[in-house]
């Protein structure tokens, strides 16, 4: 059945992109229509997943005896994982199988290993027996282990095509040439994130506590169920979706400008665009396609430098060897990249943090008084108070603060990417420094009692929380935004793909941190930060405190560095070319000059 649903739409595809050949007579299609069936697929597939990855911190301490280091380094490397296959979505996307097609095959693909995860809690032999509190339980077989890596392989090779594509086919669907497309634009990333968070919000409060207070089975087929509802409303808007051709792998391009720039390497004069191979005659059937020389990131220009005509192109003068020789839209698509590159590091820094209270942060409440009167709140639930804080910023941000503050400017006026980057990455800071705090609070609470569990209330957790929420409201929509705005069309699945691929070396990063952290504090017979089942053993607060300080040093270095990138870039695209109308379609409030 799977088959002749891809077969069927791929086929599908095939006709409507032979009917469709400019994409301005595609803009029948698309808009506001085509992103209500996009929203609504995004928001059940959100539901899905999250429901799942909010709660597998829980689920692998109380279901598989996981604990410490061992459990933290499961759950960052398959989110590392989930985040650097979005790479290989947008080689497909872009080079094989178009947005639609990769979006389909990754829906199937997450589908497969939700519904593999599903039956571990429901089938008692896929997992080790159950134990309570701090016992010692037994470790899982490794056939059982086996069994669940794969299911959480498949989801996150599904969450490649997803993630690759899901906000650049969003996107996709709007006319940046038109000034009603530009407008539609500019709120189109704020609104993806409101919609699928919200629906997260409602939905998660119902799903994370049936998990954990009812049936895990139950709890996780629901998820299962909607992602099989959004893959039912994803095709039902199949005929309504701006679907562009794949423009060949832009990963491809970057590595024949690389090998031709350092093979030529020796050029020294690069006075002159004459010299460069820029043929004029395009194929690409969107004009936004269409990049121009600029002087940024001159050593690649070397890549397409002519220096010997006869041996370089043939006798159309199209270049005989693309390993040696590029276009100068191939060497200015690199540079797109590289110069996004600098804002993108100081994201990473920030993801660090958000992955901490996935991780650690639920194992605290887990240790802690989670019982409100006669109810017991789920450890899971603390995520809501993350997406519940993103929710209400971006709600205040879109639909109070920019319509009051432009009446009064008489323009628009919007919080320019620097403040916000700025403030997310102060919020991650002091996310840290509040967890340390309560850390402290809870253990010193256990350790006075002697009990596996502190009495310390779980109120006391909300304020790490909601500052992890304000870090992603900040930071992460922020950079998200900054990625798919300054890259042309065709490359958004790159951008996307680079985005998350800035989560997977957070993720990385954070097991290697969480690893070194480990084995250096046990060192000369001391009392290790971390390791084990019991945090009551270990020093948290030391490590949260540790990558505080590595927010300090990353804002330093944005405020310093990376921030000039935002403006220099926004200049370097003001050029007198067909992406000029989409310098401004984010939130970007720089002064205008000429380059």
């Amino acid at each position: 059945m799977a088959d002749e649903i891809i077969n069927a739409s791929h086929s599908s595809s095939e006709e409507e992109e032979q009917n469709i050949a400019p994409k301005c007579s595609a803009r029948k299609k698309g808009g506001w229509t085509a992103i209500a069936f996009i929203l609504g697929n995004e928001s059940f597939e959100k539901l899905a997943s999250v429901s799942l990855i909010s709660n597998m911190t829980t689920y692998l301490r109380t279901k598989y005896n996981m604990g410490g280091v061992f459990l933290v380094n499961v759950v960052s490397i398959w989110s590392g994982c989930s985040n650097i296959t979005p790479i290989a979505g947008a080689f497909l996307a872009d080079a094989h199988l178009g947005r639609f097609l990769t979006l389909l095959i990754g829906s199937l693909a997450s589908f497969l290993g939700m519904g593999m995860v599903t039956l571990t809690a429901g089938i008692d032999e896929l997992r080790p027996p159950h134990c309570q509190g701090n016992a010692r339980c037994e470790d899982p077989q490794k056939w059982q282990l086996a069994y669940l890596f794969a299911g959480l392989g498949f989801m996150a090779i599904g969450s490649g095509g997803i993630r690759a594509c899901n906000i650049a086919f969003g996107a996709d669907q709007f006319d940046t040439n038109t000034e009603k497309g530009r407008t539609q634009l500019k709120s189109f990333f704020n609104w993806w994130y409101f919609s699928f968070t919200i629906a997260l919000i409602i939905a998660l409060t119902v799903v994370i506590y049936i998990q954990t207070n009812i049936s895990w089975f139950i709890g996780f087929l629901i998820p299962t169920c909607c992602l099989a509802f959004s893959i039912v409303i994803f095709l039902i808007g199949r005929n309504s979706y701006i679907r562009l051709k794949p423009q060949g792998c832009v990963f491809i391009d970057m590595a024949k400008v690389i090998n031709a720039a350092c093979r030529k390497r020796h050029i020294h004069d690069l006075s002159t665009a004459s010299s460069l191979y820029d043929p004029a005659t395009r194929e690409s059937e969107n004009e936004l396609s269409v990049l121009k020389h600029t002087d940024r990131f001159k050593f690649l220009d070397k890549a397409a430098v002519i220096v010997d005509p006869n041996s370089e192109l043939n006798t159309e003068g199209v270049a005989k060897d693309s390993w040696r020789l590029c276009n100068v839209e191939q060497v200015e698509r690199l540079k797109c990249v590289v110069g996004i590159l600098p804002v993108w590091v100081a994201g990473i820094t920030c993801f660090i943090t958000m992955e901490q209270m996935n991780t650690f942060g639920v194992l605290q409440v887990i240790q802690s008084n989670t019982k409100v009167g006669n109810f017991m709140i789920p450890p899971g639930w603390m995520g809501l108070a993350s997406m519940i804080a993103l929710a209400i910023w971006i709600f205040i941000y879109e639909c109070v603060y920019v319509p009051n503050a432009s009446k009064i400017s008489k323009k628009e006026a919007r919080l320019s990417l620097q403040i916000r980057i700025k403030i997310g990455i102060i919020m991650a800071i002091l996310c840290l420094s509040v967890a340390a705090l309560v850390e402290t609070r809870r253990r010193n609470l256990a350790l006075k009692q002697g009990t596996f569990l502190s009495p310390l209330g779980i109120a006391y957790f909300l304020p790490q929380f909601i500052l992890s929420g304000l870090t992603e409201a900040f930071a992460a929509v922020s950079v998200m935004e900054f990625l798919n705005n300054q890259v042309p069309e065709t490359m958004r699945s790159v951008a996307g793909a680079i985005f998350f691929l800035s989560l997977s070396i957070a993720s990385y990063l954070n097991t290697l941190i969480v690893n070194l952290v480990e084995i250096l504090s046990r060192l000369n017979g001391g009392k290790r930060w971390l390791g084990g089942h019991d945090l009551n053993e270990n020093k948290l607060e030391r490590f949260y405190l540790l990558i505080a300080g590595l927010g300090v040093l990353n804002f330093i270095y944005f405020h310093f560095f990376a921030s000039r990138y935002i403006q220099s870039y926004e200049e370097s695209k003001r050029r007198k070319t067909v992406l000029e109308d989409r310098v401004d379609a984010g939130y970007a409030d720089l002064p205008e000059k000429k380059p």
